[in-house]
């Protein structure tokens, strides 16, 4: 009997591109369920589902909910283990790759957030971060074409989603991503080659209208 899967996802939300990318590389069959307005209106089932943080995205295996984006590649990768591994076997570089990741996760999306709802000298201070943050990721990419090494993996599945968003950050940022982080920019490319990722990932210029609907919301602009 084959696996229901099910991924409630906001188009947006970098978070739940991870989990749409780890889908298509395993080649996991899955229902796709938009939540059309997170902030305002949730649905029954993702309440349901998530009851303790009522957000997405939601991996739904077999009427089981995983929450947390990076909790659902974990699981993506360890139930079709079969197949494409994301994460390294040796204990080190697996420790690290959960590092970057976490990394990603507390600092990169949390400053990022500041570029686009910040004025003044906040926002210059949010700029500096963000560029600095993304130079300490573009280092440990070091001449690698992946972050997994010579294979797309883990961080890069992290990772990758803001990609789409760098357009709004050089906009509402006012920086260049390519003279700032070329060679962040040279993989973002490379990952786009990748069909999980141009299926996954969200049209740059439909982001940039996202966000300005919410600086117009809640009064940034």
């Amino acid at each position: 009997m084959e696996d229901e899967v099910i991924l409630l996802h906001f188009w947006p939300s970098i978070f739940g591109m991870r989990t749409m990318i780890a889908l298509e590389e395993k080649g996991v069959k899955y229902q796709y369920r938009e939540e059309e307005d997170v902030m305002n209106n949730k649905t029954p089932l993702l309440l349901e589902m998530n009851p303790v943080h009522k957000k997405i995205p939601v991996l739904i295996h077999n009427g089981k909910p995983v929450c947390e984006s990076i909790i659902q590649v974990q699981y993506i990768d360890e139930i079709w283990s079969d197949k494409n591994p994301f994460l390294p076997k040796d204990p080190y570089q697996r420790a690290q790759a959960l590092f970057w990741a976490d990394f990603i996760e507390k600092k990169l999306c949390v400053c990022g957030r500041r570029v686009w709802t910040t004025k003044g000298e906040e926002l210059e201070a949010a700029n500096k971060e963000f560029i600095e943050l993304l130079k300490i990721l573009q280092t440990e990419l070091g001449d690698k074409p992946y972050f997994g090494g010579n294979k797309f993996g883990f961080v890069d599945i992290v990772l990758i989603g803001f990609y789409c968003w760098f357009p709004a950050y050089e906009k509402f940022g006012n920086f260049s991503m390519e003279s700032e982080c070329s060679e962040l920019m040279a993989w973002g490319k490379r990952c786009m080659q990748r069909e999980s990722v141009t299926k996954s990932l969200p049209d740059p210029e439909r982001v940039i209208g996202y966000v300005l609907h919410l600086k117009k919301l809640y009064g940034l602009e």
